[in-house]
């Protein structure tokens, strides 16, 4: 089996396909050299009988009056057999009266006036049938086993009568089967050569059919295997850029949260502490204005413009500092994962006074930086999103972790 398994597609057909045929053309040959056989056989038993009805046939037309062959009969049928080309060929001959009894043998006169059982040629015979067998030489009878003759023909054939062509007795004669067998021998070998060059011809046209399929499959999987090996290198390749991606995208959110929080801290040290000094001392201004304007009774429009603009101070203060707090994320390098959310709804409801309920199933305490920071914006934007447009009815977290993955729905 494993030297099968190592041979090609072509080897295989080649291989199986003539054990196929040649199994095929040994039953189809000995099925057509034994229709061969019995042809001949029947032939040959058709065309000596015919002889025989006209030289036989004459010679019992006394058995339609009696069970007894007339004894000018009996003579002229042994000087027929005996002085003639017929009896080179006719080795022995036996004629059944209609009872059943043998009138005349050839071969053994004792056995005349017997009774044998009548067996299925014998009948068919009497039926007008006409049947020949080949018989061998150990189902001969004793008289013939000693002679030459490994084979002979028998034949069982109706002898009619001339008036009414009824069936006066059956005639059964063996003949040698020598020539016979040389033609049957020939036949068969002449069966046998054109089954064998029809097999050889279908061998080399369908060996050459499955070497042309074999050699366009062998090309489709040359091309498929480079294919697939591109697409595995491809493969490869994206998941590299993948991984390059995911890095870069996180070293960028890193980045830019770091970014932010330098912008936040340049704004709260620069700009936001010189708002801060300049509303501090305008309104310090506009206080000292408002006593020296009261005590020389003067008009106080100066002092409202020194209030005008300390309002519009703090204002931009406000603004600035609430820009601040959105700008600069808390520190949570340190927080758990839960922590870093928690932290995300704390702030919310600080800034909303509206409370976040945050429900937490199988999450994972531990995160990468960029995942917390990915998370606390979301959830950072998403709550006040919804706080914007729905007013913070029904907001609830929740939190799933499963597999290395974490799921949060708000």
């Amino acid at each position: 089996m494993k030297l099968f398994a190592k041979l090609s597609l072509v080897h295989r057909f080649l291989l199986i396909g003539f054990l196929v045929l040649l199994a095929g053309m040994a039953l189809i040959g000995t099925w057509v050299g034994s229709q061969i056989e019995t042809g001949v056989i029947s032939g040959t038993g058709i065309v000596t009988n015919m002889y025989l009805d006209g030289a036989v046939s004459p010679h019992v037309q006394s058995l339609a009056s009696g069970d007894r062959l007339d004894g000018a009969d009996q003579i002229a049928l042994d000087r027929m057999l005996s002085g003639s080309h017929l009896g080179e060929h006719i080795v022995a001959l036996k004629i059944w009266g209609r009872n059943g009894r043998i009138v005349y043998s050839s071969a053994d006169p004792s056995v005349v006036g017997r009774v044998y059982p009548m067996e299925l040629p014998l009948a068919s015979a009497f039926a007008g049938e006409v049947r020949s067998r080949i018989v061998e030489k150990t189902e001969l009878a004793n008289e013939f086993r000693n002679q030459r003759w490994s084979r002979l023909i028998e034949t069982y054939a109706p002898l009619r009568a001339e008036n009414d062509r009824s069936v006066l007795a059956v005639a059964g004669f063996f003949q040698t089967a020598d020539g016979l067998e040389q033609s049957v021998h020939a036949a068969q070998l002449r069966s046998w050569s054109a089954h064998g060059a029809v097999t050889l011809a279908m061998l080399v046209l369908l060996v050459t059919l499955v070497r042309k399929a074999n050699d366009t499959i062998a090309t489709q999987q040359r091309e498929l295997s480079e294919k697939v090996a591109q697409l595995t290198a491809l493969l490869t390749q994206n998941e590299h850029l993948h991984e390059r991606v995911n890095r870069a995208a996180a070293r960028t959110m890193a980045l830019n949260e770091q970014f932010l929080r330098n912008i936040a801290r340049d704004l709260h040290d620069g700009p936001g502490q010189g708002l801060a000094l300049a509303s501090m001392r305008i309104e310090a201004l506009a206080d000292v204005r408002g006593s020296w304007e009261h005590s020389v009774g003067r008009d106080g429009n100066v002092s409202e413009d020194f209030r005008t603009i300390h309002l519009a101070l703090q204002s931009a203060l406000a603004d600035l500092r609430a820009i601040l707090r959105g700008l600069q994320l808390p520190e949570i390098e340190q927080l758990s994962l839960v922590e870093t959310l928690q932290r995300a709804a704390d702030d919310h409801q600080r800034k909303t006074s509206v409370a976040v309920p945050l429900t937490l199933d199988n999450a994972p305490d531990t995160a990468p930086l960029p995942v917390k920071i990915t998370l606390f914006r979301v959830l950072q934007e998403s709550l006040a999103n919804g706080f914007r447009h729905g007013g913070g009815r029904d907001q609830r977290v929740a939190v799933t972790g499963s597999a290395g993955q974490v799921s949060v729905e708000v």
